[in-house]
């Protein structure tokens, strides 16, 4: 307004600044760095462009230790806040995870079940845990243990009073829980000829009694 005020309507420096209220100093002073700081904005815009996971600290070193420039951080920094890089979202990392197989229907019952263990809490905030028998063929649900406990042991007692009533599988299907691990399962499975099937640890789904 004041450089205005002296080309159009001939008024002094002086008075201009007066007027305004800017000092004389405020009036000549002109930016020297202007070529610098496009140079550096254009910079920035490259390497977040080419590197979108990259900050103003890894852009800043990049700078200043490759490619060798002496421009001071805050002066970058400032022209960073400015062209608003330091609003950017970052990408997230995406993991590969891999496609289970589909399980296998069993064509007849008796042929394969699942178990899996369930969690609750109680009002008092003790844990409970539920062990829940289906059978793959018409998704019946075999027996249901709940207790505050479930080591193998009882784990084995309740496959056992299930074969009882219904006769024996060919296979139980499980998660890679310890207690499906331990030794005790492993070979009561074997002298009783059941095969224990450990599905894959991306495709582990709690087995939940249809209603």
């Amino acid at each position: 307004m004041a450089r205005d005020a002296v080309a159009r309507r001939g008024v002094s420096i002086r008075l201009a600044c007066e007027a305004l209220g800017i000092s004389r100093t405020c009036y000549r002073y002109e930016r020297l760095h202007n070529e610098e700081n496009e140079q550096i904005a254009d910079w920035l815009l490259r390497l977040t462009d080419n590197h979108r996971n990259w900050g103003f600290g890894l852009c800043f070193l990049y700078l200043r230790n490759v490619k060798g420039f002496g421009w001071n951080h805050k002066r970058v920094y400032r022209i960073y806040r400015e062209l608003e890089l330091n609003l950017r979202i970052k990408p997230r990392k995406r993991l590969v995870r891999q496609v289970p197989e589909p399980l296998m229907v069993p064509a007849a019952v008796n042929a394969v079940w699942s178990m899996d263990f369930m969690h609750d809490q109680l009002k008092d905030g003790r844990s409970i845990r539920l062990l829940n028998v289906i059978d793959d063929f018409n998704r019946e649900a075999l027996g249901i243990e709940i207790d505050f406990s479930l080591p193998s042991a009882r784990v084995i007692r309740a496959l056992e009073q299930i074969i009882g009533w219904r006769g024996k599988p060919m296979a139980i299907r499980c998660d890679n829980g310890p207690e499906y691990l331990s030794d005790s399962i492993t070979q009561w499975a074997m002298a009783q000829g059941i095969a224990l099937n450990y599905i894959q640890r991306a495709c582990q789904i709690s087995c939940v009694p249809r209603s």
